[in-house]
């Protein structure tokens, strides 16, 4: 069991959430679902109590589990908090750019929100790769953050372009 789980608050659509992240990831799956019951003695009366929807789920994704709680609308997911995609090549952004946001909303700089608010950074190894380049001059980097700037989806033909010609 790993010793931090991230726990996500989901507004009554955890399960479907957990199915889609699910469906997108290679190496994932649904650890355990617990889903309401009747209302336990001494329950407080105004905390809604719907029997049979989830309560928590436990899913995994590349090996890290996550904790979903189907909470309600109380506390929406704001920027403040990103799940990263560390991508290996274009084909993989593009992939994990179309699925993430499909129903949610293109971001800046590699950013996107899913469906269900959750933002992800979907970032190629090659950007990683550059900005820790020793080698690398401070005019490479700067000029690379620059293009970056200018995408949505991060294109990394454009952004070695920028990170080569600053040489």
């Amino acid at each position: 069991m790993q010793k931090i789980t991230t726990f996500l608050w989901f507004n009554n659509n955890a399960e479907e959430a957990m199915e889609f992240y699910c469906s997108i990831f290679k190496n994932s799956k649904i650890v355990s679902i617990d889903r309401y019951r009747e209302r336990p003695a001494g329950a407080p009366a105004d905390i809604p109590w719907p029997e049979g929807r989830v309560l928590t789920g436990v899913f995994e994704l590349e090996g890290q589990q996550y904790m979903a709680l189907d909470g309600g609308p109380l506390f929406p997911f704001s920027e403040s908090i990103s799940l990263l995609v560390d991508c290996e090549d274009q084909a993989e952004v593009d992939y994990f750019w179309e699925k993430l946001s499909a129903g949610g909303e293109e971001g800046p700089c590699g950013w996107l929100k899913d469906k269900f608010g959750l933002s992800w950074q979907v970032v190629p190894a090659a950007y990683t790769k550059m900005m820790k380049d020793p080698q690398g001059t401070p005019a490479q980097k700067e000029a690379m953050m620059s293009a970056l700037f200018k995408m949505k989806k991060l294109d990394i033909a454009q952004l070695k372009q920028a990170y080569q010609q600053a040489k």
